[in-house]
């Protein structure tokens, strides 16, 4: 793999790049690893070369820690990762991070398919949500990976039945939004990819 790291806007103490990777490894992931960080991260890099951030190293921190606690169907993710990411601030320090800002950011990712552009108070959110939804818009076999690691994190977990049911389900959801991207920025890229994708994914769910 990659570094997944290779896109951030400063350097991490090796250690913290540690514990974020045994985050990341436990449980095992079939999606939400580090190589997804570091898929999320090179979206970010694009919108740092594009609209740009206001506060990259907040956001930065938010993409590092947004999964770092995922298990298939649990209901606090968001909110242990936000708090994971609070913690390990705090052991590592770094001048101008806004650790309240960082946690809010992946707090809210817990609302991916539910947020219209007037729910989200300013761009900058706008768009770290949608560097973690651009996988929607992904080329037509990387989606199709993302969408079979999906499954597979919650092989065992639920039935399988069920998993088709509420995947079809939210799938569904996505495709009937007005938009599916939150900022200009992603919708203008990838929304009509994003579609496409969707509405293949929806007819292959039985």
């Amino acid at each position: 793999m990659s570094d997944p790291f290779a896109n951030l806007p400063f350097d991490l103490p090796p250690a913290q790049c540690e514990a974020i990777a045994v985050a990341y490894a436990t449980p095992p992931r079939a999606y939400h690893d580090l190589h997804h960080v570091g898929e999320v991260l090179r979206h970010f890099a694009d919108v740092a070369q594009g609209p740009g951030w206001t506060h990259p190293h907040d956001v930065a921190f938010a993409v590092l820690y947004h999964d770092a606690i995922y298990v298939a169907g649990a209901k606090d993710n968001e909110a242990r990762s936000a708090a994971l990411a609070r913690e390990q601030l705090a052991q590592w320090p770094m001048a101008g991070v806004d650790a309240d800002r960082v946690a809010t950011l992946i707090e809210l990712t817990a609302k991916h398919g539910t947020l219209s552009p007037e729910d989200v108070p300013d761009e900058e959110t706008r768009l770290f949500l949608d560097c973690d939804m651009a996988i929607l818009g992904a080329e037509t076999a990387v989606f199709d990976a993302y969408d079979r690691g999906i499954a597979a994190e919650y092989r065992g977990v639920v039935p399988g039945w069920l998993f088709a049911i509420n995947r079809k389900r939210f799938l569904k959801g996505l495709l009937s939004r007005e938009r599916i991207y939150l900022s200009d920025f992603f919708q203008g890229r990838l929304d009509a990819r994003a579609r496409t994708n969707l509405r293949r994914a929806i007819t292959t769910k039985r």
